[in-house]
């Protein structure tokens, strides 16, 4: 049995308590946050405790194993080195970090508790993308050329409006897009070279747009897109390769199709998928329990989460300064440091 303690009672906390409260092998010893009217409103929903501080919560409980960070970006290292020096294993909501020095500080500092750290890339997890990528592994599409991905709704709403502070959240590239970063980079290996535009400083706060092209050192070319400038959220993807082309879109309410070119013909079969059977978020929650159960490796590891931060960071450089980023120039990484 693993006991865990959930950090943050938002949007985020209350997804992984629903989901810890339905994991078999796990028990839900509290809910953390500074605002106690709301952690205890989400621990009567869970059936559990709650608590003004993580320090009430740990004097207050017998067994904690693993804290889950649901809290905002600029909190998580403060909450992570709080758990780790009480060899707690963490599991942090994406991104690790707002600057990549602190990223690679919490990843060094869990090293040397030797608790382990895993963090919350849940698209990797999402049954639409996990098919596209077996579809690519297994050569439907022939060698991979270009990729599109979107991602993206209405802006988001938080405490204190955290999100609409850029020094704060790092707008939609660090906190959105991240996701299509991840996944891109799961799929298709290292990025080389990233070049930005966004809508930053051009618009309202609380409108903002961004599209980021990726060179990744395999040769595939992908075009992600942003947005948090619509009432509904939606996503989408479309993989092009020599032999036929895979795509997405959640806002037509459709599976996964692979349309594979056919000799002697135009057109292609499509080939449907079923949808979720649960959701991505439990998935992501049961690998991870599973993981500090076995040691086994997760799907997503620390430095995957690093690796999809630098490339944020890199969009953000190229946003900043109108120009192509290359990951692989020493100046550049300790500027997007």
């Amino acid at each position: 049995m693993i006991n865990t303690l959930v950090i943050g009672a938002g949007t985020m906390g209350s997804v992984h308590a629903d989901a810890y409260q339905k994991l078999e092998n796990v028990n839900l010893v509290g809910i953390v946050d500074a605002d106690f009217a709301r952690a205890s409103t989400l621990a009567e929903k869970a059936g559990t405790k709650a608590f003004h501080s993580y320090e009430e919560a740990v004097a207050g409980l017998d067994v904690i194993d693993a804290v889950s960070i649901c809290l905002p970006t600029p909190l998580h290292k403060e909450f992570l080195i709080k758990a780790a020096d009480d060899g707690k294993h963490v599991i942090c909501e994406k991104p690790l970090a707002r600057t990549l020095t602190d990223a690679r500080e919490m990843i060094s500092y869990c090293q040397e508790k030797r608790v382990k750290l895993f963090v919350g890339h849940v698209v990797r997890f999402f049954p639409e993308y996990v098919k596209a990528k077996k579809l690519v592994d297994a050569d439907k599409i022939g060698s991979p050329a270009v990729v599109r991905t979107s991602r993206g709704g209405a802006f988001p709403n938080a405490s204190n409006d955290w999100y609409a502070d850029f020094q704060t959240s790092g707008g939609l590239v660090l906190d959105l897009i991240i996701h299509d970063f991840d996944y891109l980079r799961w799929c298709f290996g290292d990025v080389e070279r990233v070049y930005a535009k966004s809508s930053k400083g051009r618009v309202t706060e609380k409108t903002e747009y961004a599209l980021v092209t990726l060179r990744f050192k395999s040769g595939v070319i992908a075009h992600v897109e942003g947005t948090w400038a619509h009432q509904s959220f939606a996503t989408k993807f479309e993989f092009a390769g020599k032999e036929g082309i895979i795509e997405y879109d959640s806002a037509k309410i459709s599976p996964v199709v692979s349309s594979r070119k056919q000799s002697g013909g135009a057109g292609g079969v499509a080939v449907p998928e079923s949808p979720l059977k649960e959701s991505p978020y439990l998935t992501e929650l049961k690998h991870f329990i599973y993981c500090i159960q076995t040691d086994e490796k997760p799907i997503v590891s620390a430095e995957d989460a690093y690796k999809a931060m630098e490339i944020s960071m890199a969009a953000l450089e190229s946003i900043e300064t109108g120009k192509p980023v290359v990951l692989n120039d020493k100046k550049v990484k300790e500027a997007i440091q």
